[in-house]
């Protein structure tokens, strides 16, 4: 097949214990998804969950042992991180019941939904759409797949994220408010989902800037670490 211009290569994340890729298609993300981060954020615990989308240019993989380099982004003053649980779409659905969700689950990572706060702050007070605030570009840094196959379903175990080696959000997977079957249940009535697709689960209390020279370390037990340095 030709095209008026070559197209972009596959973006894939690499998968623990294969030498096989996970090919990327879309990027859900859930917003306010711990009850102290909604707090945080002056919102209703309660509230239904909610998503936003971010395109596969978003992604940053983040390899073991090293730091990654990301830009700070134009047009903002308060780059912030919010540290998740990511989840990876092996087989596709819609209105998949919530009992029968982890079916649908190839694997778990750690990911970071970098966000222009300033930006999304003013599309709120305008009723205008997030994605100056959420989907541009290399927001969305994740380390490694680790096969559901490998390391279960996980429900609990400590989600945290340093700057320059002091704490800024420490909280558990245990604590989400809707839990990934949940979420993937709902979502699954609105988008019907399909292998390649990854769900960043919320983040919890913490959110908070970063500057030029920061590093910031985050993990979930079991599922390794990122560092991501701010350039």
């Amino acid at each position: 097949m030709n095209y008026v211009f070559p197209p972009e290569p596959q973006v894939g994340v690499p998968v623990v214990g294969s030498d096989a890729m996970f090919p990327v298609r879309r990027i859900y993300c859930v917003g306010r998804n711990y009850a102290a981060h909604a707090r945080e954020m002056g919102a209703d615990e309660r509230d239904p969950p909610f998503f936003f989308c971010k395109p596969d240019n978003c992604i940053v993989v983040c390899a073991p042992g090293r730091a990654v380099e990301v830009p700070y982004p134009g047009q903002t003053s308060d780059y912030q991180h919010e540290i998740e649980l990511v989840v990876a779409i092996g087989k596709g659905g819609s209105n998949i019941a919530a009992a029968r969700a982890n079916e649908h689950v190839f694997g778990y990572a750690v990911g970071l939904d970098m966000t222009r706060r300033d930006l999304q702050s003013q599309m709120k007070k305008q009723g205008r759409p997030w994605e100056v605030g959420k989907a541009f570009d290399r927001s969305a840094p994740i380390g490694l797949i680790h096969p559901a196959s490998k390391v279960g379903h996980p429900t609990k175990g400590a989600l945290w994220l340093q700057v320059d080696g002091a704490d800024r959000q420490r909280s558990d997977i245990s604590l989400l408010v809707w839990s990934v079957p949940e979420t993937i249940a709902n979502l699954s009535t609105l988008f019907e989902l399909q292998p390649g697709d990854l769900i960043y689960s919320g983040t919890p209390e913490g959110v908070n800037a970063v500057v030029r020279g920061q590093t910031m370390t985050g993990g979930i037990d079991g599922l390794g670490d990122i560092v991501v340095k701010v350039v």
